[in-house]
């Protein structure tokens, strides 16, 4: 299992930390491929607003791809930071807000606490995937959202007022009210054009980010040490989303760079997880599963045991030194 160094949300190790103060802005060069999404989804969800001849189908369902694909960074930069400021990366949190229509900082107790112990203190994940029960299993991966996002935004209210960090709650303030700010206003601006291509395409990414933790958990055992995630291989879709398909090295070395993660899961779960889970498509792995006539796979799971159980405990206490440190304010760690 991973040690506390490797547990969610760890800092890098020193060689890492020296090689990252060696480039300009940002932490990592891969970072720039990070920007470049966001500012491609912001800009063409600009020209759609603003310039009537973008207006098309092809551009709106370019946006709303670059929109889910936002969501990913969101992902990543609440693990690792994108640059090496700390004030720098509190702003960039506030603009993936934006894109998103939520507070980024939702998936400090959400997804780094809760989701990758897959508990909270005993309950089941916020986004679990027993939360839907339709026979039809299409009709869990649509309503999927309707749970999950009230279950998860309940579940960080509480958090925040157990925890009262000042820091988390400033911050999610902030993002809540960029987010929801700018909306408003381009809404009174324009109100359909705002509906249409920017409201649309923010709610389609925030709901796809949602059904990823079905897809990548149905059917799973979460107590096991390399079954607890689904995997999606392929070397294309994974450059797209900056390497999101390699799930279980994620949950157990959560402190691993993104770019790291496929010679990891080679390396560390390839040779230990059931093939099953290590699918090469997830278009294919999406039709096979959720638009031809079967039942839905069966969940499976038992107790982990009392080593997984203090494994899990260890990168928990690792993940809330290091959410700690994430609201810290520009003076504190890095994110």
């Amino acid at each position: 299992m991973a040690s506390q160094g490797e547990a969610a949300g760890a800092k890098p190790a020193a060689h890492e930390r020296e090689r990252e103060r060696e480039t300009w802005l940002v932490r990592h060069p891969a970072e720039w491929r990070q920007v470049g999404i966001v500012g491609a989804y912001l800009g063409l969800m600009g020209l759609m607003y603003f310039v009537p001849a973008w207006r098309h189908p092809l551009p709106f369902a370019l946006t709303c791809l670059l929109s889910f694909l936002n969501a990913v960074v969101i992902h990543n930069h609440m693990h690792r930071g994108i640059f090496h400021s700390q004030r720098l990366n509190l702003i960039w949190r506030s603009v993936l807000s934006f894109g998103a229509l939520y507070p980024a900082s939702a998936n400090v107790p959400a997804h780094n606490l809760v989701h990758h112990h897959f508990a909270d203190d005993g309950q089941p994940d916020w986004a679990d995937p027993s939360h839907v029960a339709f026979r039809w299993h299409l009709l869990n991966l649509i309503h999927f959202p309707n749970i999950a996002g009230p279950n998860t935004f309940a579940g960080v209210g509480r958090w925040a007022q157990v925890t009262k960090q000042q820091g988390f709650v400033r911050q999610y303030t902030t993002e809540l009210v960029v987010a929801f700010g700018l909306t408003g206003a381009a809404l009174l601006y324009d109100f359909w054009g705002a509906l249409l291509f920017i409201a649309l395409p923010q709610l389609y990414g925030a709901r796809c980010i949602l059904r990823i933790n079905l897809i990548q958990h149905d059917a799973t055992d979460p107590s096991s040490e390399y079954n607890h995630s689904r995997n999606f291989v392929g070397r294309w879709f994974n450059w797209i989303m900056c390497n999101n398909g390699y799930h279980t090295i994620h949950h157990n070395r959560a402190g691993l760079h993104w770019t790291e993660l496929a010679e990891a899961h080679r390396r560390e779960v390839a040779p230990h997880i059931e093939p099953r889970l290590d699918e090469p498509s997830m278009v294919l792995y999406l039709l096979r599963t959720f638009m031809l006539p079967r039942r839905r796979p069966v969940m499976r799971a038992r107790d982990g045991g009392e080593a997984e159980q203090a494994a899990r405990a260890e990168r928990r206490a690792a993940a809330e030194q290091q959410a700690a440190r994430e609201q810290s304010g520009p003076e504190g760690a890095a994110a």
